[in-house]
């Protein structure tokens, strides 16, 4: 396995099945941090920061409950009330980073290893833009290196143009010299909605951080500006709405079984 924070440069690839065909692709970049190394990294790179203004930073406050200094407590008690060993585990998030002080991240991964390096759990963290916020708690159930697959229930309204009642089937390879993150959504008639990010990694550096910033200029307001850009596309091609109701609790998460699945790689 390929330790330590870096950067992941890609492609995030949107293929709707029906009712109307639909597709998009965007070039993005990730940020994987191990959550051990944020203050360090704070400290030896001048365009990243931790908790504080920076180009590129990362901050608590954008996910789990938003307490700072608290995102490795608020990972470690998932992991515990699933029944998942956490002691001296480790805990690489990717992301988006907030790029001159904005980001919206519609998921952010958690991949917990233990001392030997083997996975053992992914938290997956969605938001939505109402700022609801739902995070799935599934063994990771790998024997080896390859790809995590496994399934469970939507539990969080994301897009109005998706119904609530539907299955999430993950297809995870986790960070290495290549990561691939692909969700494919199903409802009752079949799949609906596929999803993926795949991305090359790169070393975390300062040369690395400004080569992004000038590949991808103002990456995370893309990110936002494209979702209401898509959402008007699927509006004029008749694509139905379903009304947003208010989750019963803003931040909320769930411990799933995830339903491991077979099959060859996509």
């Amino acid at each position: 396995m390929t330790g330590g924070s870096a950067l992941y440069l890609g492609t995030v690839v949107h293929s709707r099945h029906r009712p109307k065909k639909h597709a998009l692709t965007y070039r993005v970049f990730s940020l994987l941090v191990d959550l051990d190394e944020l203050e360090s990294l704070d400290r030896r790179l001048k365009l990243f920061g931790y908790n504080r203004a920076a180009v590129y930073s990362f901050h608590d406050r954008d996910h789990g409950t938003g307490e700072t200094g608290g995102l490795r407590r608020w990972v470690e008690s998932h992991l515990s009330d699933a029944g998942i060993p956490h002691d001296n585990i480790r805990i690489r998030v990717l992301c988006y980073p907030r790029l001159f002080g904005y980001v919206f991240n519609p998921l952010t991964l958690y991949f917990c290893s233990d001392a030997q390096g083997n996975l053992l759990a992914l938290l997956y963290e969605v938001c939505n833009t109402f700022h609801e916020r739902h995070t799935y708690i599934i063994p990771a159930k790998a024997d080896g290196p390859g790809p995590v697959r496994h399934s469970c229930a939507k539990a969080m309204y994301v897009s109005p143009f998706v119904p609530m009642d539907c299955q999430y089937d993950f297809d995870i390879t986790p960070p290495g010299e290549r990561v691939k993150i692909a969700i494919n959504e199903r409802d009752a008639e079949g799949d609906l909605l596929f999803a993926s990010f795949a991305g090359r990694r790169q070393a975390l550096s300062d040369r690395s951080l400004a080569r992004a910033l000038f590949s991808y200029p103002l990456m995370t307001m893309k990110v936002m500006a494209g979702i209401h850009i898509e959402a008007l596309r699927l509006w004029l091609k008749g694509v139905p709405l379903y009304r947003h109701r208010p989750a019963a609790n803003r931040i909320a998460s769930s411990v799933e079984v995830g339903e491991l699945r077979g099959g060859p790689d996509r």
